[in-house]
This record gives structure tokens, sequence and C-alpha cells, in this order.
């Protein structure tokens, strides 16, 4: 009977598990019951297939086809359409283009304040076909608002449309919106349509300079049918330097919004498989109905002032859509927990039921057990990286068979914890083993009320345990039944913390599976009584084995293959003023694509002249010195050069002499300009803008741009030593080189600049 309530826990455990996951999306076979709107997943479909047959990043004819076609569409359901036309510059990161955003409007039968949809149309330079990030957050919108139309009803607010351009080149879209378009005033709320991948759950964060209490509430009023979101993720995300289109509105504009994002299949992010074929129909159906629900909702309410005065804690809970309580709870539900800590531990001591030198024994296996699962997993990947060094060319952190590791840790991180209790198997007072990960978690949760009180529900395993302690010292229960009883008071605990056990090394690498080891030991610490064995050992047995298998399975999936394609990298530098000529490589792993350019007397390591900027800062691995092909540079004219006072004032006009995608503006000296401007666009909001060395500025040459203007001063005795760094993604066809293409096994590293020409130049002015 103890094997029977053991078997049962576990498949109660492994039940909850199954639950969390799949409250967590909509159903393909569910859809019609689920999502009671007129949104048409295939007519969302056939959209995406058109705009994500081809990259379609700043620049390219393709970007201009993918403009029209998305004007088409909103004109055929009765919008004017507008194409704002403007350059921006990035005010922390200093790239810039001239921007074109797709923009309609709806007008309302109210006066209040408008709704935005928001998503962008450009794809990720230069391979990327970009179906996910940021297609499906366009084709949402464009069949999410086809169908609210054709019920023939007048919205209370306007509902204004802005498909953004050039959001993966810096937000630059947006900017240009926010910089200058009228309609801004205009806008009470934004809802941003984003991905980092290809499927999992689509996640709900906020944008407020304010507090979330109101647009929480508002949210749920909305109704979604599948909202995923808890407020450790808001309150991470408030920390970090944030990167979507929503971000420009809120910093720029006081806006406040909703992100809507997914970052399941992570590593199709930015790369050549970010394809109509790999987007999971289901994470696009919960994007439909997180659009649907919240559009009903907010064209029809009062949008003036969505700004509280309160932050809540938020969490997914089992059998609601969002558990919320405020932040001014986490402090005193932290207080009653503690005193709740205390009754029961004197009243376990008074009663015979806890012993203090048992109880102090029990800090040694979850202490140990917390190290283990920490340090091992944090080190076994470190070795994983050795082992398998080709994980370190995709540059995200989430390898193909990444989900097979994260089963394959968490079998090993359980396997560990059995292992660091088993000489505690033979205690016969399994309550003496609960008090060190109560007291852990209620030192856990008082670090949480002093710094992070968004991660407030951290408290909640801890009463659920309090309750079992309280039945444990109070009831004379068999050890069957109170395995099962445990069990199912653990549930709440399961349901909150799996989907977060996957999501952090999902959406930040596996880097971080060392984080879900940590919170898988603070979990099994207290549901000891699900785990605890006397006799029998079928769970360790169990655990092993299948963290052997796992780690075979991903160990046998560790290669590439047409499905799961190897990133590899190759750039032609031309050093136009020493007349020398690099091939450059960001791979750590060569292959016969590379080898082609290198060989053993290739050197490890960068070429700093062409070190262009990165989302990771990746520098070259490898480069080798090659034939010079004298490919012509741009043209450099001084339109204006004279020294008023002080200052040295300059206009430089930039123009390529062939087909250039960016040019990135470098200086090895400490800079001020003063008054810079790009095409007439200020940098900096007009201050001083100081570089110590390093990118000055980044400028994508747009479809509309014929030449780059930049004009600017500094001190007359300050000289200029400026390099430029012409780039263009052509390597592959340029008619001076003869490459060997890709096997179908290959594709671009994404997130650098790749497949390029770079010829770099100093700036003789």
């Amino acid at each position: 009977m103890k094997k029977v309530s053991s078997i049962l826990s576990v498949l109660i455990v492994v039940a909850v598990i199954y639950w969390s996951f799949s409250d967590s999306k909509p159903s393909l076979s569910k859809e019609k019951s689920k999502i009671a709107t007129d949104f048409s997943l295939n007519n969302a479909l056939h959209h995406l297939k058109n705009i994500s047959s081809e990259q379609h990043f700043v620049g390219t004819k393709a970007h201009k086809n993918v403009q029209n076609y998305i004007a088409k569409e909103l004109t055929k359901i009765g919008f004017e359409v507008e194409i704002q036309t403007q350059t921006a510059v990035n005010k922390k990161w200093f790239a810039a283009t001239t921007a074109e955003n797709i923009i309609a409007r709806l007008k309302g039968s109210g006066n209040g304040k408008a709704l935005m949809l928001l998503s962008h149309y450009d794809s990720n330079p230069h391979s990327s076909v970009g179906a996910s990030d940021a297609g499906s957050g366009v084709v949402t919108i464009l069949e999410g608002i086809r169908a609210f139309l054709a019920k023939n009803e007048t919205p209370k607010n306007d509902i204004i449309i802005l498909i953004s351009d050039a959001e993966e080149l810096g937000l630059l879209g947006a900017q240009a919106f926010v910089d200058a378009h009228s309609w801004k005033e205009d806008i009470g709320l934004v809802l941003n349509f984003e991905a980092r991948g290809s499927g999992g759950p689509s996640y709900m964060l906020m944008e407020t300079d304010g507090k979330n209490s109101k647009l929480l509430s508002e949210f749920l009023a909305a109704k979604p049918n599948f909202p995923v979101a808890n407020s450790l993720m808001y309150s991470i995300y408030k920390k970090l330097p944030n990167d979507t289109d929503l971000t420009v509105f809120r910093q720029d504009a006081n806006i406040n919004g909703f992100n809507f994002a997914f970052i399941g299949d992570h590593f199709d992010y930015h790369t050549a498989q970010d394809t109509y074929q790999r987007l999971d129909r289901e994470t696009l159906l919960q994007q439909a109905d997180y659009l649907t629900t919240s559009l009903n909702y907010f064209a029809n309410s009062d949008l003036n002032n969505l700004n509280s005065n309160e932050d809540f804690v938020y969490v997914n809970f089992p059998f609601s859509r969002l558990l919320t309580y405020p932040f001014s709870w986490v402090l005193p539900m932290l207080v009653i927990a503690i005193a709740l800590f205390i009754i029961l531990l004197f009243f376990g001591l008074s009663l015979g039921k806890i012993s203090i030198k048992n109880s102090l024994k029990g800090f040694i296996p979850f202490l140990t057990s917390l190290i283990l699962c920490g340090g091992l997993s944090f080190g076994l990947w470190k070795l994983l990286l050795i082992i398998h060094p080709q994980y370190q060319d995709i540059l995200h952190g989430f390898t193909y068979n990444g989900y097979t590791y994260i089963i394959a840790f968490v079998f090993l991180n359980l396997w560990l914890l059995l292992k660091s209790y088993k000489h505690f198997s033979n205690e016969e007072k399994v309550t003496n083993l609960l008090i060190a990960p109560i007291f852990v978690w209620i030192i856990i949760n008082t670090l949480i009320s002093i710094y992070l009180k968004g991660v407030g529900f951290f408290i909640i395993p801890v009463y659920s345990a309090l309750f079992i302690l309280a039945i444990s010292i109070f009831m004379d229960l068999e050890e069957r039944s109170k395995r099962i009883l445990f069990t199912v008071l653990t549930i709440p605990t399961i349901y909150i913390f799996a989907p977060l056990i996957k999501m952090f090394p999902v959406g930040l690498g596996l880097k971080n599976l060392f984080i879900s080891g940590t919170i898988i030991a603070l979990i099994f610490g207290l549901m000891i009584f699900t785990f605890h064995q006397k006799k029998s050992k079928w769970i360790l047995k169990l655990s092993g084995f299948l963290m052997v298998l796992f780690f075979g399975i991903a160990t046998y999936n560790s290669g590439f293959s047409i499905d799961n394609k190897k990133p590899n990298s190759a750039v032609y530098i031309q050093d136009s003023d020493n007349k020398t000529a690099y091939f450059g490589t960001y791979n750590h792993t060569l292959d016969s694509y590379t080898e082609q350019f290198f060989d053993e007397t290739a050197t490890k390591g960068s070429l700093k002249i062409a070190e262009t900027k990165s989302k990771y800062n990746t520098r070259f691995k490898y480069y080798k010195k090659t034939d010079y092909k004298n490919i012509s540079s741009s043209e450099i004219s001084i339109d204006f050069d004279t020294i008023i006072g002080n200052n040295r004032f300059l206009e430089v006009i930039i123009t390529p002499n062939r087909e250039v995608n960016k040019f990135e503006l470098i200086t090895n000296n400490k800079i001020t300009l003063k008054q810079f401007k790009v095409n007439d666009a200020i940098v900096n909001n007009g201050k001083n803008y100081t570089v110590e060395n390093g990118t000055v500025l980044v400028y994508f040459m747009a479809n509309t741009d014929k030449n780059v203007t930049l004009s600017f001063s500094i001190d007359k005795e300050k000289p200029l030593d400026l390099i430029l760094n012409e780039v263009s993604f052509d390597l592959l066809t340029n008619s001076s080189f003869s490459i060997k293409p890709r096997s179908e096994e290959m594709m671009p590293m994404p997130f650098v600049t790749n497949d390029a020409i770079i010829i770099s130049k100093k700036l003789k002015i």
C-alpha cells in the first residue's frame, strides 16, 4: 500500500505539471469553442505566408513589397492608410535610419483616448524572413481588426494601427512616431504583439512608469481565455534594459501598454528558420485571443487615465485566470507566516512531534541539495559547452535539443535530491525534515519583501507547507494517507513553479539551468512527505534511469540537420587605407563552409577595425589575410566646414558607390559632438554627445535614402580621428568572389554582421 501511495503521489505531481502547461495555451482542436470571435486562423496564415516569403529587412525590395501588401490589406477593410517617412535616431544605442511606418485610424463615437494596436513589419537583418518576429503580430492585427469591423459596431474609442518599421534596428519606427506624429497625444493605451521565438505560451508584460494595479484589473476585465503572466517577470522586466517598440511609448510619451510575446523555440529567433512552417499555430491562436478580447474591451472602455498608485502581485493559479493581491499585503503575509511557524514549532516540540536535534540535522540534506542542484547544474552546462563546442555558435544560448536538456537536468536534480536525503530515509518523524525548507523559504520571502515585492507569490508555498506541518503535528494519519493528502496540498506550488522551471532556460538560455535546479531543490524540500522513502528506492532508480536516458537523447541530437541548421559566418574586411584585406568569422567551430576561408594558418582572435556592433557584443573568433579586391568605397564630401568662435562646424555627406546596407562611424579617441544631426534628425535630444571610443553612430540605409548627411560641431582644437565602416550583405553574390554556398544543414549566424563586405577607411576631414 505504501508503494501504491507513492505511485499515486507521483502521478498527481505529473498530472499537475501537465495541467499547468496545458492551461497556458489554446488547443487547435478546441479553437471554435474557446475563442468566441470571428477571427480566422486560416486568414491569418494566408497573410503570414505572403509577408514572410523572403527576407524583408530595411532597405530591401522585399521590405517595400511587404509594406505595400500590409497597406493594401488595411485599405481593403476600409482604412485610409498613411506611410510616415521619418529619420529617427535611437537615444540609447545611437542607431538610425529613415523609417517608413504604416499608420491607419478608425474613428470612434467618443472623444476619449485612443487605443493603439502595434507590431512591426521589418525582419531582422539579414537572413530572417520574420514569420514569428513579428509577422505573427502583424497578421494577428490584420485579421483581428477585420473580424472586429465585420461586426458593424462603432467603437467608443478611436483605434490607431501602427505597423512600425525598423524595430529590429533599434525601435526606430516607434521612435519616429513618438518624435514626429501628432497622433501620439491621442493615445491612452498600446497593445504590442511581439515574439522572441516561434512557439510556446505568450506572456503578458506590462509597460508602465507608474504602478500596475489599474492596468492589471483592466486586463483581467477584458477576460482573456489564456492569460499567462506573473509579477516576477514584471519586476525583472522593469529592471532590465527593455527592448520593444512599446518601451519607446512609455519612456518618451508616458503611455502605458501591454506586450504580448512568446519565447518558446528560442533557437529560431532572428534566424533563417523563423518561417511560416515553424510558427506554432496554437501560439498564434493565443495571440489572437489576447487581441480579440482586449480589442473588444478596450475599444469601449475609459482609457483616459490608466495610472494607479498601487502595485499588485499576480501569478497564474489553479482554477483562476490570475491570483492577485496588493504589494502592501506582502509584508503582513510574511509576518503571519513567521508567527504561524513559531506557533507550530512550539506545539510540535510540546507534543513531541518535532525534535530540535533532528530538525537541525534536517538542514544538512536540504542545504546540501540546494548547493548540489544549483552548483552541478551550472558546472555541468559549462562542461557540456566544452564537450559540444558547437553549442557556443548558437548565440542566444538555447540549443535545438534544449528542451531535452531541461528534462534531463530535472531528473538529474531529482536524483541528486533523493541521494541527498537517502541517509535520512530512516527518519521516523518526517516532520523534522520539513522545518529547514520552511525556514529557508521564510528567509527568501523576507528578502523578497525588502527588495523585490513582485515575487511576493513565493509566500504561497510557505502557507501550503505550514498547513502540512499543522496537520502533521495535530493529526495522526497513516503514512500512505499523509503522502497523498500532502501531495494534494502542494498542487498550487507545483502549478505555479513548474512553468518557471522551463521558462528561465528557454527565455534566458541554458546557462540558467542552475536557476531551475535551485527552484526544484527548494520545492522538493517542501514536498518531502511525497518523496520520503524508508525502504523502496524505486523513485531514485527511475529518476536515475530517466536522467541517463534524456542526456543520451540530447547527446544523440547534439548535431545539426536540415531542420535544425548550423549557424556559421564569414565576412570580408577591406582596409582601404592600408590596402589589406581579411576574412573573419564569429564561429568557435569551423565547418565545410567556413573552412574555405580559414585553415590552420588562420589567426585566433578579433580584428578591431571591423568590430561592428552586435546584440551580444560578439567578436571575431578567427581571421585570415586574403587578396585585396579594391572594392570601391563611398564618396565623402564636405558640404560645410567653418570655425565660429571655439567651435568647428561641419556637414559631411556620405554617398555610396554601390549598394550599401549600413554605415558605422567609429572613433579611436574621445570625441564630443555638439548639435549632432543625421539627415536633420537631432541626435541625443540636441545635447552634447560624448563617446570615449568605439561606435559613434550606426546608420541603416533605407529604400528612400540616396546618401547620409551628418552635421555637427566640435571643439576646433580637437582632431577628428573617425573611421567609417560601410557594410553590404552581398558577399555571396558579389562578382569579385567565388564562394561555395552553404549546405542545407547550415544557415547564416544571426545577431552579427554576416555574409557581408565591410570596407573600412579613415574619414579625412
